[in-house]
């Protein structure tokens, strides 16, 4: 138990350092997106004043907008609702992330878990760490992971930033959340209902979590295969890293709410996103060169060792724990 103690206290604070510095990039991430949508000509004819009825997305769904909204008015109110929940996260559901935060610096048993941003922080770059590891396993045997094709860069940062959203009610709330609430559910009322569907691990009396877990890999799996089956899908090497990716979104709404789920989902389209833009922008070169340039390979370093950080404080966590427990027992 020392050892792992030492080896805990000896990565804390360049763990906690890592995640306070991609809180703070997340919050500038709300200005760049601002700045690449009304401040440049990301979309060249495609601007923020263009008419959504006209996009490409709402014609295939045949979803009719009954009065006049531009796409600069979808991005409001997205931020509107990302800066809510970025809010949410920031002050609860304990713990502010700030006294979060200093409680740990002093204090090596304290619950990360009761602040809600250091949960998104920290399972953000292990997610990005696992994507890593597996595009470049897949690579090693010659799988290529090739996005579908973008006709224009607005367009497609409107989608990665109303995604989050749209799929974490498809995919978490309506294929985890709702058989959870029906198969564990201890009352019938609209309040419970709705408290079960935001956090079901908080309000459902669920004792055997061998079920979720199956339903929830199941899930992932059906999101993976969801991203090469639809309309303009990725390549099939996208099949297992959006798998796992969704396997993980699955636990984290789980065990700890819509709102991580959604985050975290957010963190990888929507916050990437905003610097890949931004640079593209400010520089005058492509999308895909951008994510080539050194900010954003600098960005990706900091994830991945962020990412190694989380998860040895995760496994060492785990042990410590365990070890307790048995050292109870006897």
């Amino acid at each position: 138990m020392q050892i792992l103690d030492k080896i805990l206290q000896l990565i804390r604070i360049p763990h906690l350092a890592l995640l306070s510095i991609i809180f703070a990039m997340m919050l500038l991430s709300f200005p760049f997106g601002v700045f690449v949508v009304f401040d440049t000509n990301i979309g060249n004819d495609v601007n923020f004043q263009y008419p959504l009825s006209n996009l490409e997305l709402f014609k295939e769904l045949g979803f009719a907008i009954p009065f006049h909204v531009e796409v600069g008015d979808l991005f409001i109110v997205l931020w509107s609702i990302y800066a809510v929940l970025f809010a949410i996260a920031l002050f609860g559901p304990n713990n502010g992330f700030l006294k979060t935060l200093s409680s740990n610096l002093s204090n090596s048993k304290s619950d990360t878990k009761s602040n809600y941003m250091f949960v998104i922080t920290k399972w953000f770059s292990i997610l990005i760490l696992v994507s890593i590891i597996i595009d470049s396993v897949q690579q090693g045997f010659g799988i290529v992971t090739v996005p579908p094709h973008v006709d224009n860069d607005l367009t497609q940062f409107l989608y990665v930033s109303l995604s989050p959203i749209v799929e974490e009610f498809g995919f978490r709330v309506i294929l985890i959340g709702l058989p959870l609430f029906v198969f564990y559910s201890h009352k019938l009322s609209f309040s419970h209902f709705l408290k079960s569907l935001w956090s079901p691990n908080r309000n459902l009396h669920i004792y055997d979590s061998k079920k979720p877990l199956l339903l929830i890999v199941l899930v992932g799996v059906f999101f993976g295969i969801s991203h090469i089956i639809t309309g303009e899908p990725w390549s099939e090497g996208k099949l297992l890293q959006a798998s796992v990716s969704g396997i993980i979104l699955g636990w984290l709404y789980f065990r700890f709410g819509l709102i991580a789920a959604i985050l975290v989902h957010w963190a990888t389209n929507y916050f990437i996103f905003s610097y890949a833009n931004f640079i593209s922008q400010i520089n005058q070169i492509t999308i895909e060169e951008a994510f080539l340039q050194p900010m954003i390979n600098t960005m990706e370093l900091l994830f991945f060792i962020s990412g190694i950080f989380s998860i040895s404080v995760l496994l060492v966590s785990y042990f410590n724990s365990k070890k307790e427990r048995k050292l109870k027992i006897e």
